[in-house]
């Protein structure tokens, strides 16, 4: 898409329609504090060409050689894309951003988020299912929000084996406001510890992620029972949705809202973004739940009509009080997960979920009669944890010169956790591939 900057004089023109002296006074109820009072420090501008050029070497320098054998996942999944979903998801009516208000001329995008929401919705066992989020992280701040809305409690306690980089999210949304957020730690079989909810009275939501971080797969329904037992909303997510093709959903398991990521669903990993910011919730929590919901309706002539509903929970409508005030269209997107789930169907998104975790059982398998420790026991999906003996960082370097990432260091995130690697596999992943990174890390 093109830039087409406004003329000096069209500017002028607006302002004078608007009532306005200048660029600036559009901000003056911004406190000073608070905006920026000196210009960015940008390089000089380039022509087309010039930019154009320069964005070319870049993506070049950039570029992850197909050679590489990659062995990470952590939030970002590298599965195959049926040609169909590149297909339809790049034809033109749907490469937009618009938002449907216009319902009389919107019926096909607002249609497509309606078969989304009733996909997601079946594969996350809620009611209702949103498509307005920027990724996991939103999805997981909004839902506690939610919580808190409902309940009018202050504190939210979270496992502290949600996504790290979801958490820092959760932080920057909630301490500002003055909430309060309460770490729960993880248990040496590599499952969140919930005893320090005994006893807690005050908590608007407990939330967990399944598979959790580390790939295994977190007991939901005692922690909805000890949730609800505080008098506060279960709140579970996931960064692969691919693993409900085997788990039984978060909604079956008491969850009253479920966040998650759906990148896996076909989208790109593409340098870390876009993602799919996926939330649903009960029937009950609707009117708490933000972002665009597309309704069926009916018009005089008995047709079925697809319209925006509940839209005053929308910062269009009623700013000061919407429910959030970022959430944004993010339909293609949604539509480009509505695509993937409906070309594998259940019987093929089920068989895809069963092979990404016989892969992954394979290759902890084969770590672990190498002599390699595996520190958690828990059933995990298509990640795991291994140990290494002091000093593998030297040899983690050697392999990533010979084009093989070998796992995700966890001690970055975890202090404990010197020496222990987060390993992924995906449909993608060969068995030959995987035999030679055994060989290699035992030499």
């Amino acid at each position: 898409m093109r830039f087409l900057p406004h003329t000096p004089e069209q500017i002028q023109l607006m302002l004078m329609v608007v009532g306005a002296d200048s660029l600036e006074s559009l901000f003056s109820s911004i406190p000073e504090e608070c905006r920026r009072l000196q210009d960015m420090n940008l390089p000089d501008a380039l022509s087309e060409w010039a930019l154009n050029r320069y964005m070319d070497a870049l993506s070049a320098s950039l570029a992850v050689s197909p050679d590489y054998k990659i062995f990470i996942g952590a939030g970002r999944y590298d599965h195959y894309i049926p040609a169909t979903v590149s297909a339809l998801k790049s034809r033109s009516e749907f490469l937009t951003a618009y938002t449907p208000y216009q319902p009389e001329i919107s019926q096909g995008t607002l249609q497509a988020i309606y078969e989304y929401q009733t996909l997601a919705a079946r594969l996350m066992g809620v009611d209702v299912v949103t498509a307005s989020h920027y990724d996991g992280a939103t999805a997981l701040s909004e839902s506690l929000l939610m919580a808190i809305r409902k309940t009018r409690r202050k504190r939210v306690a979270i496992s502290s084996l949600i996504h790290p980089f979801y958490r820092r999210v959760l932080q920057t949304y909630l301490e500002p406001a003055g909430f309060e957020i309460l770490d729960l730690p993880f248990l040496e079989n590599g499952l969140t510890d919930l005893s320090l909810l005994e006893g807690t009275t005050d908590i608007a939501a407990v939330a967990l992620q399944s598979p959790n971080f580390f790939g295994c797969i977190e007991e939901l329904k005692t922690a909805s029972k000890k949730a609800h037992e505080m008098g506060a909303l279960f709140v579970a997510g996931f960064t692969e949705a691919l693993a409900y093709g085997l788990l039984k959903s978060p909604g079956s398991q008491g969850a009253d809202i479920v966040f998650g990521e759906g990148q896996s669903l076909g989208i790109p990993i593409s340098f870390g973004g876009p993602g799919l910011g996926m939330l649903g919730c009960t029937s009950e929590h609707t009117r708490n739940l933000p972002g665009r919901l597309v309704g069926k309706a009916k018009d005089l002539d008995g047709k079925n009509g697809f319209v925006l509903t509940l839209a005053t929970r929308e910062q269009h409508i009623r700013r000061e009080k919407a429910t959030s005030n970022i959430c944004s269209n993010n339909s293609h997107c949604a539509l480009t997960a509505a695509m993937y789930m409906a070309s594998l169907g259940k019987s093929g998104f089920c068989n895809l979920a069963k092979l990404n975790h016989d892969k992954a059982a394979y290759l902890c398998r084969q770590f672990s009669d190498a002599g390699f420790r595996i520190p958690f026991s828990s059933p995990f999906f298509n990640e795991f944890v291994v140990e290494f003996p002091k000093g593998f960082e030297t040899r983690y370097q050697s392999l990533l010169e010979k084009k093989i990432v070998a796992g995700l260091p966890l001690s970055t995130f975890y202090s404990k956790l010197a020496n222990h690697y987060l390993f992924c596999v995906t449909e993608t992943v060969s068995r030959k591939d995987m035999d030679a990174l055994i060989q290699e890390v035992k030499s």
